[in-house]
């Protein structure tokens, strides 16, 4: 059976060394399992407002609508001052939002979803945002797999050439992630 799984990066930047960990995870995914993978595509979700929430705008309904199809979600995001960055969280807000606007019984896009995360920084290798992460996470009642995830530094020559290098270590660091994540969903 093929698992879903759709990708979240928390950075809109296109050459950003998370969308390239997210590249290589996915080949190590379809070696490991049967899988499909999606990156989800949220530029044009607007900023979380009650005031909008009544008349969904389109783009949260359509995202909503992703998250619900996969089997699980894996997220590759970058730390931005020791946080979590604003384009994800503004994404994790309005997916934890009621389906029914103010009907807290209606149940959430992501309440019960699988979920693991990883992320490429500079020498912190994103330690404070995946401890932020994993208590969101929780908070929004995700079923949170391998624990705080991984981090990984890119070194200084990447930080020059916008390319992102694994050392054989990362290397197998991810893959064991990928292993005990699929073994999950």
């Amino acid at each position: 059976m093929t698992k879903k799984i759709l990708f979240i990066i928390g950075s809109l930047r296109t050459k950003s060394f998370n969308r390239q960990l997210a590249a290589k995870c996915a080949e190590m995914l379809k070696e490991i399992g049967n899988v499909e993978i999606k990156t989800l595509d949220y530029t044009d979700v607007p900023f979380m407002n009650q005031d909008v929430e009544t008349a969904l705008p389109a783009a949260v309904s359509r995202v909503r609508a992703e998250v619900q199809a996969s089997d699980a979600i894996w997220i590759f995001t970058p730390e931005y001052n020791f946080a979590v960055p604003g384009v994800l969280k503004n994404l994790l807000d309005w997916l934890s939002r009621p389906l029914v606007p103010g009907d807290f019984s209606s149940g959430t896009a992501v309440a019960g979803k699988k979920v693991t995360f990883c992320g490429v920084g500079g020498k912190n290798a994103t330690k404070n945002v995946r401890a932020d992460l994993k208590k969101l996470l929780d908070f929004i009642r995700m079923e949170v797999l391998c624990g705080e995830g991984n981090g990984f530094s890119a070194d200084a020559a990447a930080f020059q050439s916008d390319i992102l290098t694994l050392s054989d270590e990362d290397s197998a660091i991810l893959r064991k992630q990928a292993e005990d994540f699929l073994k999950a969903v």
